[in-house]
């Protein structure tokens, strides 16, 4: 939080950010927006079976916490001891491998009767920057069909599943098909000045969100602007061979159209060692074809987002949430020219 007025004058009056997704690459980013902005709402997938938020969704039968809890870590404002308390993971016994944080919300799920009433407490309990909300309260697992009419249902198996087939994913469905989106997810949607999707695993955190009924919907009325923020890599098991384009274009499947205006992409050299390390895993750096991109409409633009740091090709928090708020002044300005004209000529 910034701590001079007027600084922390900018940074209350914020512009309202409405990010959709989960994961790894969700968290990363709200890392970054929250130092420039009070108003964010991160709107989160619920999808997950697998590791300790599966366990957890098996035996107590709550949603996952994993990915919620995530967004909570990056947006809480606590001490370092509590923020080493959230990250911890038993190291052994029934508890092996579960983490604190995923507990914590465990138990207010039980104490709320709602995961998305326990999901606020906690978010009051860490003084998180913003709020974090589950996309639906349903139980919902995820479903990939891919393009040779084989399925499997369950997120956390599709990755294998998919290298068994040796094929793409033809697209991805919620079962039950009918789960409604919460109203306050609907509502913060409509409410925003911007609307993120990504950066995260396209099948498997991002698309999950837009087949809730109500939330492809709501983001096409939104009059915001909605920008995609493509991944630095391709992602092993789900979608290896996948250029921008090809993201852009299962993106738009799923949603509909409306549904992007803007698309942020790296223009940042990976380092040589990590190219050899995802080589591994039959992941390269994400290929951007303009011409694909402009095709299907949305605007793209073109930044250094990826971290120059760390053991994965990630993006950084400041990096990103810097081009992500250059990209809405820029189409703030531009509307405002416009409608400007407008009322000149009238």
């Amino acid at each position: 939080m910034p701590d001079t007025y007027p600084a922390l004058h900018q940074w209350e009056r914020g512009p309202k950010i409405v990010a959709i997704g989960g994961g790894t690459g969700l968290s990363t980013m709200l890392r970054g927006l929250k130092k420039y902005t009070k108003n964010l709402t991160a709107v989160v997938t619920v999808a997950d079976n697998g590791g300790g938020s599966g366990v957890l969704r098996n035996d107590l039968g709550m949603p996952p916490p994993g990915d919620i809890r995530h967004c909570m870590e990056a947006l809480a404002n606590t001490e370092p001891v509590m923020e080493k308390l959230l990250t911890y993971r038993f190291p052994e016994g029934v508890l092996r491998g579960q983490s604190f944080g995923n507990l914590i919300l465990a138990a207010l799920n039980g104490i709320t009767g709602s995961f998305e009433e326990a999901v606020a407490e906690m978010s009051h309990v860490l003084a998180i920057t913003g709020q974090v909300i589950p996309v639906t309260s349903a139980d919902v697992q995820l479903e990939a069909v891919f393009e040779n009419d084989a399925r499997i249902v369950g997120e956390s198996q599709i990755a294998a599943f998919k290298k068994e087939q040796d094929c793409r994913i033809h697209h991805v469905n919620l079962i039950p098909r009918n789960a409604k989106a919460t109203p306050t997810a609907l509502k913060a949607i409509g409410e925003a000045d911007l609307i993120l999707l990504g950066p995260g695993s396209l099948y498997t955190s991002i698309i999950p969100n837009l087949l809730v009924e109500g939330v492809a919907q709501a983001i096409a009325r939104s009059d915001a602007p909605k920008l995609y923020i493509c991944n630095i890599m391709t992602q092993d098991g789900e979608t290896e061979g996948y250029t921008a384009g090809d993201h852009l274009e299962a993106l738009l499947a799923h949603g509909g159209p409306g549904l992007v205006d803007l698309c942020l992409a790296n223009s940042a050299p990976v380092r040589p060692g990590l190219l050899e390390k995802y080589r591994v895993e039959d992941a390269v750096p994400l290929a951007v074809d303009r011409e694909r991109i402009a095709s299907l409409g949305p605007e793209l633009v073109e930044r250094p987002v990826a971290s120059e740091n760390g053991n994965y090709a990630r993006h950084d928090p400041d990096r990103l949430a810097q081009a992500v708020l250059e990209v809405y002044r820029g189409r703030a300005v531009r509307i405002f020219r416009g409608a400007r004209r407008y009322i000149l000529e009238e």
